[in-house]
């Protein structure tokens, strides 16, 4: 990975020469009309001030002290927006001031596509008025202004893509976003799709106030370095996708950030078309997270590889590893999941949901469940290949019961697929492992890892089916009386500290 890493760096350094270039003339918004009243809408004022510095070849515009509402406006290339620390840029909650941007189907209220060299910094804040913004646009379904076919009958909401997010750049290069603050949207936080040389950093995400507030996602880009970042989130924090079958998220650093979700906090996926290639994320802490703290998901054809998750530490998290590759497209090749390393990762499970805070939740499980293992799972011909765990700490809280649901052992074989389903690390309903389970993998490598739970539970630690080429070195098991850690059926070449003592099925 180091010729990325020396590719990627080399583009931080241009995109800080041009971030601080003397040159550039300042526009201030105030001058060309815009009003700090939070009422007068102030969308022309500020698209006016974008075109002159972009007219002149480059230039700061400048969002002085106030509450400057706003629609829908495009940032040109060589501009930089800047937010004053008292600034506050305010979203139009009207359903007509949100446009849709340049070649997507999404709407923002910032948006950018096909431009060179833009940035937004300062320390202000973006305010999306996410829920005033989002129920004013339910009523619109209800009074039937808007089709009811944009309308999600099942969750009751408008589709998130009806919502404005706050920014959205679609195809853009050499990009900066830094110091900000972004709070309440009405739908995704920011969405970076198919950009090139982009940098995030010490940026702010909050936003309880809707449905699909996710704190960032990034789909099919190439040369991305976020750091330095919180994200506190009602669906997933940090969220890469791949939306295009001919397009892969390439080259990504992601360090030093700390995330709190409703739903997972560091997601590959779910959208996985073309796949994904040489991430790196380091030095990440997570809490208070419904779901996942790493999932890594490849289920629609794309190809994920070279994966590297380091120095990650989570409390009060609904999981701790979910890995998953399916087939939800049909028309299109299988998936590929292979090349992943996670390392030095701690992990409190909890036992009851750890987002009972958030004002949006998660939506509540549709089954009765004992707690849910991390897992690893492929397809029946199609493995995941080449993972590796090492210097791995999960605490469980145990309380497993077969009162409340039961899979014995002889019925390993009837845990489904679902190769189609949406992937979530609750989607095969009860896990009949308390710790990690396994099924077609080829290639697993599990060094110095430590499973504890807190209450005794039925179930025994590890599930090992249909895999091949697996090393577990150096495994404690802690708070579990039982003889037999793990269980392995239809395998081959599995190698077991033998302190396990595991039971061997066909």
């Amino acid at each position: 990975m180091a010729d990325y890493r020396n590719r990627f760096w080399i583009s931080i350094i241009l995109l800080v020469l041009f971030s601080f270039s003397a040159e550039a003339k300042d526009h201030n918004i105030v001058d060309y009309g815009a009003k700090p009243d939070g009422v007068t809408l102030n969308t022309s004022a500020i698209q006016k001030a974008i075109d002159q510095a972009h007219l002149e070849k480059g230039g700061r515009v400048i969002v002085p002290t106030g509450h400057f509402l706003t629609g829908s406006f495009t940032l040109k290339s060589n501009v930089e927006l800047h937010l004053t620390s008292d600034a506050v840029l305010l979203s139009s909650t009207h359903f007509e001031h949100h446009k849709v941007v340049e070649g997507s189907y999404q709407r923002s209220i910032i948006m950018s596509s096909y431009q060179d060299n833009i940035s937004i910094t300062g320390s202000g804040t973006i305010d999306g008025q996410g829920l005033e913004t989002a129920l004013r646009t339910d009523s619109l379904f209800t009074a039937g202004v808007l089709d009811q076919k944009y309308y999600n009958h099942i969750e009751h909401r408008p589709r998130f893509y009806m919502r404005p997010m706050l920014i959205v750049f679609m195809k853009c290069t050499n990009i900066v976003i830094r110091d900000i603050h972004l709070i309440d949207g009405a739908s995704w936080i920011q969405h970076y799709d198919r950009c090139e040389n982009l940098t995030i950093s010490g940026i702010t995400v909050n936003s309880d106030a809707y449905w699909n507030n996710d704190g960032i996602d990034i789909s099919d880009s190439k040369n991305v370095y976020l750091t330095d970042s919180h994200f506190d989130s009602s669906d997933d924090g940090i969220c890469l996708k791949s939306h295009f079958d001919d397009e892969m998220l390439e080259n990504v650093i992601i360090e030093n950030c700390s995330v709190r979700s409703s739903a997972s906090a560091v997601k590959f996926g779910t959208k996985s078309l073309g796949g994904f290639k040489n991430v790196t994320i380091k030095n990440i802490k997570v809490y208070d997270t419904f779901r996942s703290a790493i999932a890594i998901e490849s289920v629609d054809g794309g190809d994920l590889e070279n994966i590297l998750i380091d120095s990650l530490e989570a409390t009060n998290t609904g999981n701790a590893i979910f890995i998953k590759l399916g087939h939800r497209e049909e028309d299109k090749k299988y998936a590929t999941l292979k090349n992943v390393t996670i390392k030095n990762v701690k992990v409190q499970v909890a036992f009851e949901r750890p987002d009972y805070a958030y004002n949006i939740r998660g939506p509540a499980l549709a089954i009765f469940h004992n707690i849910f293992p991390s897992s690893i799972t492929g397809l029946p011909g199609h493995d995941i290949e080449n993972v590796r765990l090492e210097n791995i700490e999960i605490t469980y809280p145990g309380r497993g019961h077969k009162g409340m649901a039961y899979v014995p052992l002889t019925q390993l074989d009837n845990i489904p697929e679902n190769a189609k389903i949406y992937p979530e690390f609750h989607m095969f309903g009860e896990l009949p492992a308390w710790g990690f389970y396994v099924r077609h993998v080829n290639g697993l490598v599990m060094e110095n890892v430590s499973l504890t739970i807190q209450n005794p539970d039925y179930r025994n630690a590890f599930i090992l089916d249909d895999v091949k080429h697996v090393n577990i070195n150096d495994t404690t098991i802690n708070g579990d009386n039982k003889t037999n850690h793990v269980i392995i059926q239809n395998s081959t070449d599995v190698k077991i500290d033998s302190t396990l003592n595991p039971i061997i099925f066909k």
